[in-house]
């Protein structure tokens, strides 16, 4: 059993708190129908991560073996068989489906249909190209943050969609950094596309794109209609601010970032930043603007 909770990734889930963005940001936490639905996408998405990761370990599991950490992943480890692996990844993705559709409209069974076919193409063809490889991962964030705004049957603001996708960009090209770093001159044994990459240029396109989420999201606070209604949404780009400037520092001085979910766990900075971002930004939305504000 416990190599089957190992092969789901469990810690992974935490990426999916982006299905909860739209809840939050739309001031309907408390509103128990709309949090209910929501519950449901995020389950329905957990599901369907764990499948994908599932697939992913039994095709990279040759490669998973040259590798200093995945060489212990139950199926590279051969602690998992594969029939059993494929069944349990089958049973998810139903699972998943039936989740996605209690959850809100055919939309959300859209998403997550969406989301399985980028990972299949993700595996055959994209996480060999190098960049391509790491906007498609960005695409599965994107993609969590829509359904969560499907569940509860709103729009997914142009807003939401910049801001989820270049800090996806942020982690996606610190995990390549960590990859890249972690398998020295063996990397090509492991994921090819390091082959593609120089430690110089994942650097630049680290501090490129956690610098544009950073700016995307203040100025989210601030020019969005929603950030308009409810200006005490600002007070939430502090923590925003600062969990992003201590997740670089640990990428540029430890070489963090190959596991984000992780390093949230571990790095009790950031854990707090992610809390107290949740707490700030749910009493923002309770607030609205009644007075003139001075420019």
């Amino acid at each position: 059993m416990k190599h089957i909770i190992k092969v789901m990734r469990p810690k992974q889930w935490a990426k999916n708190l982006l299905v909860f963005a739209a809840v939050i940001f739309t001031g309907k936490l408390a509103d128990l129908p709309f949090l209910t639905d929501t519950l449901i996408a995020f389950v329905a998405m957990c599901f369907i991560s764990s499948a994908t990761y599932i697939v992913n370990d039994i095709f990279d599991a040759p490669r998973d073996r040259q590798h200093p950490k995945k060489k212990e992943r139950p199926i590279a480890s051969g602690k998992l068989s594969v029939p059993i692996a494929a069944t349990i990844a089958a049973l998810l993705t139903i699972s998943s489906f039936a989740l996605a559709h209690i959850a809100g409209t055919w939309g959300c069974v859209t998403i997550i249909g969406v989301y399985i076919l980028i990972q299949v193409f993700y595996n055959l063809k994209l996480k060999h190209v190098a960049i391509i490889d790491v906007f498609a991962i960005a695409a599965g964030f994107v993609l969590r943050a829509a359904l969560g705004a499907e569940a509860i049957n709103v729009p997914m603001s142009g807003w939401m969609f910049i801001v989820t996708g270049v800090l996806a960009l942020t982690l996606g090209f610190a995990k390549r950094r960590n990859e890249f770093i972690l398998m020295g001159e063996d990397r090509t044994t492991s994921r090819a596309v390091l082959n593609e990459y120089s430690k110089a240029t994942l650097d630049m396109l680290v501090l490129l794109f956690s610098g544009m989420s950073c700016m995307a999201y203040c100025i989210y606070t601030m020019e969005s209609q929603t950030g308009k209604e409810h200006p005490a949404l600002v007070l939430t780009a502090p923590m925003v601010l600062y969990g992003v400037a201590r997740y670089i520092q640990r990428v540029f001085k430890d070489d963090e970032g190959g596991e984000p979910s992780d390093l949230l766990f571990k790095d009790p900075h950031v854990l707090i930043s992610v809390v107290l971002f949740i707490i700030v930004a749910a009493f923002a939305m309770t607030t609205v603007a009644t007075v003139p504000i001075i420019e």
